[in-house]
């Protein structure tokens, strides 16, 4: 696979990502797509067991968000900059401390958004708590699950 198909898959894995943050774009199912898209066309072993894993992954995702409450952020009070300081919270932390720093940086970013709006301390764990219960842990799963995914076609190419 070349270069600029690479870059393609990746784009599209940006893409999902993004999707994952906006209510009602399938954004996990992008991320999978990506994949299965660069294992069709790479077939190599690594990337079958890539593309094998991503669909246990989302399948596990899948049930663990069943369980969740259902996503109603703007009902808490969320607005779109608050889910785009989550999301770059996420992606950050996921480098800066690889895979579990998504978790903390998810959280990180939906806290620094309400510090900045609400100016207290107290006012923006509240705003964080109530978020967090309005479908914010549903949100946090399915981007976990995406940047681990993205994460692996990423080791997998990279060291591939």
């Amino acid at each position: 696979m070349g270069v600029w198909e690479l870059l393609l898959v990746g784009l599209v894995m940006a893409l999902g990502l993004c999707g994952v943050l906006v209510p009602g774009v399938p954004g996990s199912w992008l991320v999978w797509a990506a994949v299965l898209w660069w294992a069709l066309k790479d077939p190599q072993p690594v990337a079958w067991g890539v593309l094998v894993g991503a669909t246990v992954v989302l399948f596990l995702s899948q049930v663990v968000r069943w369980a969740l409450p259902p996503r109603r952020l703007r009902a808490s009070g969320a607005t779109p900059q608050t889910e785009a300081y989550a999301g770059m919270g996420a992606f950050l932390g996921f480098f800066l401390l690889p895979v579990i720093g998504a978790i903390p940086g998810f959280l990180a970013g939906i806290y620094l958004h309400e510090r900045l709006r609400l100016g207290r301390h107290g006012e923006a764990v509240a705003a964080l708590r109530t978020a967090m219960r309005s479908g914010g842990s549903s949100v946090l799963t399915e981007l976990f699950t995406c940047l681990l995914i993205m994460g692996a076609w990423l080791g997998a190419v990279v060291w591939g």
